[in-house]
């Protein structure tokens, strides 16, 4: 009685394995790309939330505006005589396209917690759109998937 596999069985298993690999290999990529990209818009939805407590816990209003040709958003203190004071800048990734919407380019956070209130749309690879949103009269940052 002979125990083992044949070569042909060995072959046949190797090029099913190979094939699999060969169809899963793409989505692990893109999948990655996903994550970076939501780790990014996470990140901008922070930056704009850090803004707002420096804002309230300084008593001094703070703008963030988007800078398109540095790709970034700057953070201001503005209501200050000559130059507004440039507290913090965040490099957005390239694998997120940033614009700012109605009603500005920009938002500033007033001391008492509210807001100018605005809207960015990021688009991420692969079609996936997000809306952060910055709520008037609250001051509230909230993240949301574009057409959801």
């Amino acid at each position: 009685m002979t125990r083992g596999f044949s070569l042909m069985e060995l072959v046949v298993v190797l090029a099913i394995l190979a094939i699999g690999a060969a169809l899963v290999a793409p989505g692990i990529g893109r999948a990655a790309d996903d994550i970076r990209a939501r780790s990014e818009i996470g990140a901008v939805a922070a930056f704009l939330r850090s803004a707002r407590e420096h804002a309230v816990t300084r008593g001094q209003a703070m703008e963030v505006r988007v800078d398109d040709e540095t790709h970034t958003l700057v953070m201001r203190q503005t209501g200050r005589a000559g130059d507004p004071a440039v507290q913090a800048t965040r490099v957005v990734s390239s694998l997120v396209r940033i614009a700012a919407g109605p009603p500005a380019p920009s938002v500033t956070f007033l001391p008492h917690g509210m807001s100018t209130g605005a809207r960015f749309a990021l688009a991420t690879p692969g079609a996936r759109a997000y809306v952060i949103t910055v709520d008037t009269l609250t001051g509230r940052v909230s993240t949301a998937r574009a057409g959801s």
